[in-house]
């Protein structure tokens, strides 16, 4: 592959996160012991941070509230990111309450705030003069102004030339605004960065491999990240490799798969091919699962 010069612009969303480690399992009308930290994240500002800390010169466009935009855009330009953050004077912030247990697995309980509200009238086209991929947070998909400002960002890196990748980002999301209208709102995409139940989902598929497969069909290259057991790679409707995952002793899995796609996405940028990207990425999602927080640890925190 012929490195493409250039940066990677993230399309997204910032969000406050507030995570609580609990070890045993939530008590109701009562209390559950944890460990609550304040992180900054936010799947499209994770990709971009995670991209920056694998060398690759990354900018954010993304809307936040007023309350705290000055500390995500620290946070941001801590990480390396250009941060491209529109303030809305209505809305907060989006917070998000991550919820990880003993095994380091996470549930989310999301308001969307700014974020939702990120939309066509934030769109600057010379964000696109200078980039070599784009990529599209699939929270984006989920708000109607978000779906048109994709539809804008699309078009415009298609007459460009700039390859273009979504990550699903969620089957709650998903599953309520229906799988057809996501495949139809994505179809231009030339990289699609599923997880495995979101693969699962957007192909009716239980075997991951097939759904990568069914999904490079459609989009030119699949990429099924398989958290523990590493992640599959297709191209053109046929399976490349499975891709070991990095050993790692799991503390929070919280932002692990956007630091995959940041890492995938840097490698390609570098010129790698899909598989050793791939390889990348398990690198970075190794990485992300050993410290608490979706950004990169050396990236700063609250």
């Amino acid at each position: 592959m012929t490195p493409r010069p250039g940066a990677l612009l993230v399309v997204g969303d910032v969000v406050t996160d507030v995570l609580a480690l609990h070890e045993g399992p939530l008590a109701a009308h009562t209390d559950t012991a944890a460990r609550i930290a304040v992180r900054p994240g936010g799947a499209g500002a994770n990709v971009a941070a995670w991209a920056a800390h694998r060398g690759a010169p990354a900018r954010l466009l993304a809307r936040v509230g007023a309350d705290s935009a000055d500390w995500h855009r620290a946070q941001l330009r801590a990480a390396g990111v250009d941060p491209r953050l529109v303030v809305d004077g209505r809305a907060p912030t989006a917070v998000v309450i991550c919820l990880v247990d003993g095994r380091a697995e996470r549930t989310l309980v999301t308001d969307g705030g700014a974020s939702v509200r990120l939309g066509p009238g934030d769109w600057d086209p010379e964000l696109l003069a200078d980039a070599g991929r784009v990529h599209l947070s699939g929270y984006l998909f989920f708000s109607e102004p978000g779906r048109r400002l994709a539809a804008l960002v699309a078009a415009g890196a298609a007459v460009a030339g700039t390859p273009v990748s979504v990550d699903p980002a969620s089957t709650g999301f998903l599953e309520r605004l229906g799988v057809a209208a996501f495949r139809s709102a994505v179809a231009g995409a030339a990289l699609l960065l599923p997880n495995e139940a979101e693969a699962r989902l957007l192909t009716g598929r239980d075997d991951p491999a097939a759904a990568a497969e069914e999904l490079s069909a459609a989009h030119g290259t699949a990429v099924v990240k398989l958290g523990g057991r590493g992640a599959l790679v297709a191209q053109d409707g046929k399976l490349l490799a499975r891709v070991p995952a990095v050993p790692a002793e799991a503390v929070d899995s919280t932002g692990a798969g956007d630091a995959f796609t940041g890492g995938f996405l840097a490698a390609a940028l570098a010129g790698a091919d899909p598989v050793a990207a791939a390889l990348a990425g398990c690198a970075a999602g190794a990485e992300a699962v050993r410290s608490v927080g979706a950004r990169p640890p050396s990236a700063g925190a609250a």
